[in-house]
């Protein structure tokens, strides 16, 4: 029997709805309204804190100017792309602030132009993902199709993000737009053009070589540590449970990879209304109902990966072929 990663039957109960979730895993009524409350007021912070940890990392190293602060800055702000990127999501999903024009503003000014994140267009083909993961519409099929895969091709797909070759894509993808004029690629290029004239005014711009070389890095390689993690190898379905992974958090997996309770990723596909801080909330009403099983659950990234990355001989090349964009620059 090929090896897979798509749940069995007997790890998915059958035992929805409940007095508190519908048929679907979403929230009764007034739970609801309440898991979809927006905290404006710690999203501010929240937003200041994720610029304190990218923009303060590298201006931090622009001070120091010594060759172990950039690196250090290199390292750190992998987590720092993370946190912009996983942001503008919720941005982009209208959750991060209730004013639409204050949402709209940090998500693309603040959070994703200066991460390369086209926010408007990135909305556009992920609600495409969330109206039905691995459908025909499904922008980033090519990046979680066909797990598990071989070693050797695991080790070339975190290769090619590891050394910036898949990040070579997008810049190509940028320029393009840049050359039709898209709006979005314009703004995205006018942001990292003051940001350079930034770093050069203060006599300081290896601060915006380290930003790039960390995006094009250590942050690729995360991402698709995450997106892997989160629908690799699944199949299309009105249940999530085999559209999206369950895996058991920690704290250095939410630090580093999966802040902002983005690792609770099924109840964020079970309903895409209810905030980050909320997630984890409605991920216990799933597993109090019996929806999400123990079995159901991978005890840790690491042991996602491994599973990942332990297919037979491939038969197909659509699993090595490098994903589009994962929808964070589409115009």
């Amino acid at each position: 029997m090929a090896a897979t990663l798509v749940p069995q039957e007997e790890v998915l109960p059958d035992v929805l709805p409940t007095e508190r979730l519908n048929a679907r895993g979403m929230a009764t009524r007034e739970l609801r309204d309440e898991l979809r409350r927006i905290n404006n007021v710690g999203n501010i912070f929240t937003v200041a804190g994720a610029l304190v940890m990218s923009f303060g990392v590298v201006i931090a190293a622009g001070v120091l100017h010594t060759w172990w602060a950039y690196l250090a800055a290199w390292v750190l702000l992998a987590r720092g792309h993370v946190g912009l990127n996983i942001l503008g999501h919720e941005a982009a999903h209208r959750l991060l602030f209730s004013n639409q024009k204050a949402n709209d503003f940090a998500g693309r000014w603040l959070l994703g132009y200066p991460s390369f994140q086209a926010m408007l267009g990135y909305r556009r083909s992920h609600f495409a993902h969330h109206r039905d993961e691995m459908g025909p519409e499904e922008p980033d099929y090519g990046l979680y199709a066909g797990y598990p895969i071989p070693p050797d091709s695991w080790r070339r797909k975190l290769r090619r993000d590891a050394t910036g070759a898949s990040a070579l894509k997008n810049f190509k993808g940028l320029f393009g737009a840049v050359k039709k004029k898209k709006p979005e690629a314009l703004q995205i290029l006018a942001v990292q053009v003051v940001m350079i004239v930034a770093s050069i005014a203060v006599m300081r711009p290896l601060m915006y070589v380290v930003w790039v070389l960390s995006w094009s890095t250590l942050w690729r390689v995360s991402n698709r540590l995450r997106s892997i993690a989160e629908h690799g190898g699944l199949i299309r379905s009105k249940d999530r449970r085999l559209t999206t992974h369950v895996i058991r958090q920690t704290r250095f997996a939410r630090f580093w990879m999966v802040p902002y309770n983005t690792g609770w990723h099924l109840a964020h596909h079970v309903d895409m209304g209810v905030p980050w801080r909320n997630l984890p909330r409605l991920h216990e009403e799933l597993v109090a109902s019996g929806w999400v099983t123990e079995e159901l659950e991978y005890p840790s990234y690491r042991a996602f990966w491994k599973a990942a990355s332990n297919g037979g001989e491939k038969t197909a090349d659509a699993a090595d072929a490098p994903a589009a964009t994962n929808s964070f620059l589409n115009f």
